[in-house]
């Protein structure tokens, strides 16, 4: 590949890659450690082993075999997971091949320390980006995409490459934990790649969000007919989360050799399209990128990431795949096309915060490849999934008896100006508390009451850091937690953000911990939930004048 196309590639890479180099440079997050490495275990003293292949379960996407192909297996850690621990985390790793060659397949893992795996409602990949010669390169989230290279492509490694391991695990729980990031590699050797005829592809990240925490929100009922498309659907202040690689500028020919994507529980499909005809926008760090191509350009959707939910309760949970292109997708663009991404959520159920769609990433390489140009040849923008259900999203939740009181049969707590969260419980109204504890405050119709998070004080470690939500979710939201229960889906809409301090920029804290309930409420009681911590369940009760 051109150098002048790796250039644009790291030009638009997201503003996560400069954090992730700072954070290298000063030794980590300006936190303390929050993992520190152990070579893979034993026998595989290297991380290596030629025989046999990596063990592939029932479903995942087969294997490309080469002569010489070596399966090797990673692990990073211990990482120690602190109660409700939820920030983002950037450390260099050693965790690689010790010769040179070509990955061609890529699996990332999450497991405790005594190699059993965590059920996803007690410990959760948000994600993991393997950051590669200076690119976000391979990554992760709970739908742990496998990276599987169509024969005859591979990303090209060396061993001086420095690798950056961005990481975002959240515990659910109040109980600490240790846990491994893994990841199984199959692996070439560069001479052994030279005979098969292996062509090098590099990483292109696509995201329609802005910042290392490129999120946005879709609220139940927005957008249209159920779905809410971002960034088309977005309007006032969600148009300034849409972010500048959003859109890629070809600055040569080159082919697209393979592709994946990420949702959030609630999202339905990742588009990427291509649109001719549009020019690039004169500076990336405007608000160019915010506007739709020029009428005059042609546009096609070439590549579909799709989530495939196992969920029984549909499009809610982590209990899914997302589909990755096919091994003969092949499209060529042209020097000036422009690449685009936008993301879908069903909005018909609830709505859902901090949300994301990338294409992570998209593999490119130089022209002349055997692609089809999506002008004048039909391209088949279907994926398959790399892989089935995981046992670990088995717990679904919200079946069965009621794990908590229903509220609205409880007597009504007293007015008061605030509630403190304090040791993952709401200090009045909270549903696990009986007495006069466990009764919901009460707020005057045109009113606020006052929520404070003293689980994030300002100052702490961001490590130990403990963020809160006080997420509406319908009533008496008091079933058995699980992945899929509850969901934001109450008779009002509102959400405090993640309550708590953190650094700015790479974090998901709001950097507040004080939020104050809508004024515009009508009577009634009103149940939410924590979405950090979903077993944290409270009510408030809003009277007449």
């Amino acid at each position: 590949m051109s150098s002048q196309v790796q250039l644009k590639a790291r030009l638009l890479a997201p503003a996560l890659l400069t954090a992730a180099l700072l954070a290298a440079a000063c030794g980590g997050n300006g936190s303390k450690p929050a993992a520190t490495e152990a070579a893979p275990s034993a026998p595989r003293a290297t991380g290596v082993t030629t025989a046999p292949a990596t063990p592939v379960a029932d479903g995942d996407v087969a294997p490309v075999a080469y002569p010489g192909v070596q399966h090797q297996q990673y692990r990073y850690g211990p990482i120690q997971i602190n109660p409700g621990q939820n920030p983002i985390v950037f450390k260099p790793t050693t965790q690689k091949p010790r010769v040179p060659g070509y990955i061609t397949r890529f699996h990332p893992d999450l497991i405790y320390d005594n190699g059993k795996k965590p059920a996803v409602d007690i410990l959760h990949l948000h994600h993991g980006v393997w950051q590669m010669r200076n690119q976000p390169t391979f990554a992760a989230g709970e739908e742990k995409t496998i990276t599987q290279f169509p024969r005859g492509f591979g990303y090209r490694y060396a061993p001086k490459d420095p690798w950056i391991l961005n990481y975002m695990l959240h515990n659910l729980t109040p109980a600490p934990a240790k846990v491994y990031l893994t990841w199984d590699v199959d692996f070439v050797p560069a001479a052994n790649a030279k005979a098969a005829g292996i062509k090098e592809v590099s990483p292109l990240w696509l995201d329609v969000g802005a910042g290392n925490y490129p999120v946005f929100d879709a609220l139940r009922g927005s957008g249209k007919h159920g779905q809410y498309r971002f960034p088309e659907d977005a309007r006032g202040a969600e148009r300034r989360k849409i972010g500048p690689v959003q859109h890629f500028t070809a600055p040569a020919d080159l082919t697209l050799v393979a592709a994946g994507g990420h949702v959030h529980p609630g999202g339905l499909w990742v588009d990427l399209k291509i649109s001719r005809g549009a020019g690039a926008p004169a500076d990336i760090g405007d608000d160019a990128y915010r506007a739709p191509p020029p009428r005059n350009a042609r546009t096609k959707t070439i590549f579909r990431s799709e989530a495939k939910y196992y969920e029984p309760a549909g499009a809610v949970s982590w209990d899914a795949s997302m589909t990755f292109t096919k091994p003969d997708w092949r499209v060529a663009i042209r020097k000036g096309d422009m690449l685009s991404v936008s993301a879908v959520y069903d909005t018909s159920k609830a709505s859902w915060y901090e949300v994301m769609g990338i294409i992570d990433p998209l593999w490119i390489t130089s022209s002349g490849m055997g692609g089809r140009d999506p002008f004048t040849q039909p391209v088949d923008w279907h994926g398959a999934v790399t892989h089935g259900h995981l046992a670990e999203n088995d717990n679904h939740g919200g079946a069965g008896g009621s794990a908590l009181s229903d509220v609205r049969r409880r007597l009504a707590g007293t007015q008061i100006p605030s509630v403190d969260i304090k040791g993952f419980l709401y200090g009045l109204g909270d549903l696990a508390r009986s007495g006069t504890a466990g009764r919901p405050p009460t707020v005057k119709q045109g009113g606020t009451l006052t929520f404070r998070n003293l689980d994030s004080p300002k100052g702490q470690d961001p490590a130990l850091a403990i963020y809160h939500t006080i997420t509406g979710c319908k009533a008496p939201c008091n079933r058995k937690t699980g992945i899929a229960y509850p969901i934001a889906n109450g008779n009002a809409e509102f959400d405090s953000g993640e309550l708590g301090y953190g650094p700015k920029g790479a974090t998901a804290a709001a950097n507040r911990i004080e939020w104050n309930t809508p004024k515009n409420l009508s009577p009634g009681s009103y149940t939410y939930f924590c979405r950090i911590h979903p077993f944290m369940r409270g009510a408030f009760r809003v009277v007449p004048q």
